[in-house]
Formats: C-alpha cells, sequence, structure tokens
C-alpha cells in the first residue's frame, strides 16, 4: 500500500492537482480544508506517513500522538511556530520547511511598504481623494525622506533579510544588519554594514526592517525598551511575525511622535481584532495615526507565482523525504529522535512492500 500524505488545512480553492502532479501514483494524497483535525477521519491521521500543512492547524503532542506512522510534518510556509519542534523530534517525527517559495515576494513586500512611507504613497493618495484642490500640496506628508539620506537596518539577516537588504542597498541606502547568527564575514561578502547589538542597529537605523523567525526569543522583541533605543523619527516595517512587536509600546511609541510610521503586514492574531486599540486609533475619523500607519493582510508572500512554488515545493519536499529520510530544510534537527526516525522510516518500507 504506497504511503498515505495528509494535507490537514489545504489553501487553494481549487482541486489539490499540483499535489498530485508531484506524487504521482507513488503516494496516496488525502486532503480536507475544514482546517479542523476532528473533521478528518482517525484512519487517516494513523495511515499518514507524513503531514503537509499550512498555518490553520496546530501540530502540537495531543495531535502528534494520531499520527503513530507520520516521519515528517512539512510546513508549507517559512514560519513554523504552529508545530511543537520538540514534540515531533521525540517522537521521531522531522519537521521541515519551504523556506524559498516567497523569498523574493516578501522582500520586493518589504522595500515596497519602506517606499510607500518615505515617499508618501499612500498619504498622498489620501489627501487628494478627500480633497482634490486642498490636498494637492506635497508639505502635507511628514514622513518623505531622500532614500539616500537614510540607514535601512535589517534584524535577521537570513534569505529574507539577505533579499530585502540587497534590495534596500541596491536603491541608495545604507544599509546595516544584526544577526548574532551569521558567520563572521558576511557583511564583506554583502558589502553591508555589522552592528554589534540590536540596540546599536536599532540607534542607527532611520527604518528597521524585522525578517526573524517568531520564538521565545524574538517575541515582543520590538517592545519599550527597544522603542527607547530607536531613532526619534525612525519607522518600522514588519513583514515576518506579528508577535515580534509589542503592539501596545508601538501604538504609543506612535501617538507621542517617538516612530514617525509603522508598516505592518502581520499582526499577533490575524485577522486583527475590531477592538484591538492600535487598529481601534488608527480606523478613528480623523486620527494622527492615518497617515502614520500602512497596514496589509498578511499578503507579503502573495503573488500567483509564489503560491504555485509553495504547494509545489512542500508536496515535494513530503515527498523526497519520505524517499530518502533526509532534507536539507529539516528545522527540528537538533532535538529528532534518529533511532525512532529510522524505526518509523522502516515502518514505511514494510508497509510499501
Amino acid at each position: 500500500m504506497p504511503d498515505l500524505i495528509l494535507h490537514p488545512d489545504l489553501q487553494s480553492a481549487g482541486p489539490a492537482d499540483i499535489e498530485r502532479t508531484v506524487y504521482g501514483q507513488e503516494f496516496d494524497l488525502w486532503t480536507s480544508r475544514a482546517c479542523d483535525a476532528a473533521a478528518i477521519p482517525a484512519e487517516v491521521w494513523s495511515r499518514a506517513a507524513a503531514l503537509v500543512c499550512y498555518h490553520e492547524v496546530r501540530i502540537d503532542a495531543a495531535l502528534l500522538d494520531r499520527l503513530p506512522s507520520c516521519r515528517v510534518v512539512v510546513r508549507a510556509g517559512v514560519g513554523f511556530d504552529n508545530i511543537d519542534l520538540q514534540a515531533a523530534g521525540t517522537r521521531g517525527i522531522a519537521v521541515c520547511n519551504t523556506p524559498d517559495y516567497g523569498t523574493t515576494d516578501v522582500a520586493d513586500h518589504a522595500i515596497a511598504l519602506t517606499l510607500n512611507i518615505l515617499r508618501g504613497i499612500s498619504a498622498y493618495d489620501g489627501h487628494v481623494f478627500a480633497d482634490p484642490a486642498g490636498g494637492w500640496d506635497f508639505s502635507l506628508v511628514p514622513t518623505v525622506r531622500r532614500l539616500s539620506t537614510q540607514t535601512f537596518g535589517v534584524v535577521g539577516l537570513g534569505r529574507i533579510g539577505t533579499a530585502t537588504a540587497l534590495r534596500a542597498k541596491a536603491i541608495g541606502m545604507r544599509v546595516a544588519f544584526f544577526d548574532p547568527y551569521r558567520p563572521t564575514g558576511t557583511e564583506l561578502s554583502l558589502g553591508l554594514e555589522r552592528a554589534a547589538s540590536l540596540h546599536e542597529l536599532l540607534g542607527m537605523a532611520d527604518v528597521v526592517s524585522l525578517h526573524t523567525p517568531l520564538s521565545d526569543e524574538t517575541r515582543h522583541l520590538i517592545g519599550p525598551q527597544a522603542i527607547a533605543a530607536m531613532k526619534a523619527g525612525s519607522v518600522i516595517i514588519n513583514t515576518a511575525r506579528g508577535g515580534i512587536v509589542d503592539l501596545a509600546a508601538l501604538l504609543q511609541a506612535l501617538l507621542d511622535d517617538r516612530i514617525a510610521a509603522a508598516g505592518l503586514d502581520v499582526w499577533e492574531s490575524e485577522p486583527p481584532n475590531l477592538d484591538h486599540p492600535l487598529l481601534q486609533a488608527w480606523r478613528k475619523p480623523g486620527s494622527p495615526l492615518r497617515n502614520k500607519l500602512v497596514l496589509t493582510p498578511h499578503a507579503a508572500f502573495y503573488s500567483p507565482s509564489s503560491l504555485v512554488d509553495l504547494r509545489r515545493k512542500s508536496a515535494m519536499t513530503a515527498a523526497s523525504y519520505l524517499r530518502r529520510g533526509w532534507s536539507r530544510d529539516c528545522v527540528n534537527s537538533h532535538c529528532l529522535d534518529v533511532p525512532k526516525a529510522a524505526s518509523r522510516a522502516g515502518h514505511g518500507q514494510d508497509q510499501q512492500a
């Protein structure tokens, strides 16, 4: 019997044709769009050799216990904060992500938010829309600046952070980064400046663009202390994870003019609750935040091309791991119980035979 690959929260509206093309006749495929673990039969969970999930299903210890045959969980996306890495590792289940499907899209979006704020695009549009005569005034938007006078600070120089940094450099900005996990010499190979600490970077950057995963280390990384260390009048761009920014602290900084503006593609809870103080303050008629805050609906990853890549690459990662028992995109190798993983692989081979 072929190994079964389960997609519990498939995001595509149409058929799973891309996934089926990748798996061919080698693997069975079971998909659900219910985003509800209870909607999937117990026998499907029990038989699944691989799980390919998005962000709608929480992969915790209780759910993993329903997957006795599973050898790999693939996150169709870059972030994997909805998956308990340790719980999977102790059960011999590898966890992989899909790190390269939307790298350029997110980097483009981070730069687009930056340009929107520093050139006042949305703000000018709003003024002219509201009052074509009175709004026809270049002096109405205080965030407009010459790009070549600005320092673009990148927090987290991974794939997306690097792509964003190089784009900022290409449009003439001075670019610096902070990432304690990047090897010495990275700054030389990319022609960037390296800050020794987060506070050093925050103190020199006019724009702070966030590109870290969400973890215990980075949750509310940009909070009251970090904001206090930032240059007055600086800008925050977040296309990573909403939990990296303390929104209460951001709201106060925007109201106090400590921060000039922010461009957010992500929120701590998505979509944001209508009663969230930052959202309420932004939407209030005549709000001073109206032209200080630019929001997009977790869309940085999106393009039609990126969605095709995401579906194809995540399916390829699952199929490849089942064939080889290894992936360069494994994110829990530090806690993966190798003997158990090997045992599960052997179990899968027995089923295949």
